[in-house]
């Protein structure tokens, strides 16, 4: 007997999101409302107010229990170890949940037929050419999280099941941690700010991102299986990002350019990261929108 404490949207299909708190999976389960489906929002931490089934994704007879007892034909993994500079100093962490649990995900739904809609990083190339990434790309990560992300990817493929790997950087929402909040917060409080003008990529708005999973489930369009890659559209660096951040938000600080050596970290990061969208568009008939549009929305949605 299903429980229906879940939180679920009653259709045609029964949709399994993990990581359902993160920036991704609270866009998600704001556009599965207008869905005719029915998805179960599960994350292994809580949110107030926020109903979320617990589940621990490195525990494939938990992951095996809840998609049998739901009968679930889709799962959206949304999460991940995204700490960048941290998983250089906490690798077994970072192996787990975005390789070992992957690899989880991706057997239960082999076995049960389902498709696994698994998101992925930028983080997978070295960023050592000045032309937007292509998903037919040879992978070269820098670090640890671009490592374990590439090895969740392998997962997947190993394993056999269905499945749609979305690639994707810069992701930012009003949930959660992120640089646009990040950046808002620091230049309504300080007069000058420094920021990395030398690494250029494309944010990635989490309801855009949100929009495109939806949609492919909505419309079913699951056949469509391989890697694809989606941000929004255009390439700014760091420090333009920034730049944008302060005047939408209305702040006056004074952001000054720097290279990524003045500031150093433990985890290197791509120097340019742009990645290429024709392939999504095409086979999704979709238009991305220009990444400044879409910074407006979100910071009318933090602010408001």
């Amino acid at each position: 007997m299903r429980d229906f404490n879940f939180v679920t949207i009653f259709g045609n299909m029964n949709i399994l999101v993990t990581g359902a708190n993160g920036q991704l999976g609270s866009e998600l389960r704001l556009a599965a409302a207008k869905g005719r489906d029915r998805y179960v929002f599960t994350d292994v931490t809580s949110v107030p107010g926020v109903e979320t089934v617990y589940l621990d994704i490195t525990n494939i007879d938990a992951v095996r229990i809840i998609c049998d007892s739901e009968d679930i034909d889709v799962i959206v993994n949304c999460a991940a170890y995204t700490n960048v500079d941290k998983a250089e100093d906490d690798s077994a962490t970072a192996l787990l949940l975005n390789s070992t649990a992957v690899g989880t995900l991706a057997t239960v739904a082999a076995e049960r037929d389902a498709v696994l809609i698994h998101i992925s990083t930028d983080y997978v190339f070295h960023g050592d050419r000045t032309t937007p990434c292509k998903e037919d790309w040879p992978t070269h990560p820098l670090g640890v999280y671009g490592s374990t992300k590439l090895l969740g990817e392998k997962k997947i493929e190993d394993s056999g099941c269905k499945n749609i790997i979305i690639r994707t950087a810069w992701l930012y929402s009003p949930f959660g941690k992120n640089f646009v909040k990040t950046m808002l917060q620091l230049t309504a409080e300080r007069d000058s700010l420094k920021v990395v003008f030398d690494q250029v990529g494309t944010p990635t708005y989490a309801s855009d991102l949100a929009g495109l999973i939806f949609k492919v489930i909505d419309e079913n369009m699951l056949d469509r299986q391989g890697i694809y890659h989606f941000s929004n559209e255009g390439a700014i660096s760091w420090y333009d990002f920034a730049k944008a951040i302060c005047e939408i938000g209305g702040n006056t600080c004074d952001i000054k350019p720097c290279h990524t050596e003045d500031y150093p970290s433990k985890a290197e990061r791509p120097r340019f990261s742009v990645l290429d969208k024709t392939k999504v568009k095409e086979t999704f008939g979709i238009t991305i929108p220009y990444w400044r549009d879409s910074l407006v929305e979100c910071v009318k949605r933090i602010k408001g």
